[in-house]
């Protein structure tokens, strides 16, 4: 039997996209805890898809993968950010905890922040760098 091999990558963007200079930040917490832009991703997944398979496959990702970034934040964080109801006839379920919305909301805020202060420096780096490849 043929196994497929599937990415954990997202697809790359359409060739028709124009290329963005943008921030990408990770927040090192002091209980270990390391929060990025692909694990705050999958939470938001969650929330929309209500699943975390569903979640791993609009990520491109696999369930096993999806449920370890999920098992990692539990564990440094010290409290669950995903509830889960057990599958059977009606169906199981994911929804995020209080803590996981706040992860959610608080990384977020942290990012528009981040992008606001950096606008004028990411603006002169691109300026920069188009001068160079010119």
């Amino acid at each position: 039997m043929a196994v497929a091999k599937t990415s954990s990558k997202a697809p790359p963007p359409p060739a028709s996209a124009k290329a963005v200079s943008r921030l990408s930040i990770r927040v090192d917490l002091a209980s270990g805890a390391r929060i990025g832009p692909g694990k705050v991703a999958v939470l938001e997944a969650i929330a929309s898809s209500g699943s975390i398979s569903a979640a791993g496959r609009a990520l491109h990702i696999s369930y096993r993968r999806t449920w370890e970034l999920v098992e990692d934040l539990n564990a440094t964080l010290g409290a669950p950010v995903v509830q889960t109801a057990a599958g059977g006839s009606g169906g199981g379920g994911a929804s995020l905890t209080e803590l996981g919305q706040a992860v959610v909301t608080r990384y977020r805020a942290i990012e528009e922040d981040c992008a606001a202060a950096a606008r004028k420096h990411l603006a002169a780096l691109q300026r920069v760098a188009r001068g160079r490849s010119e």
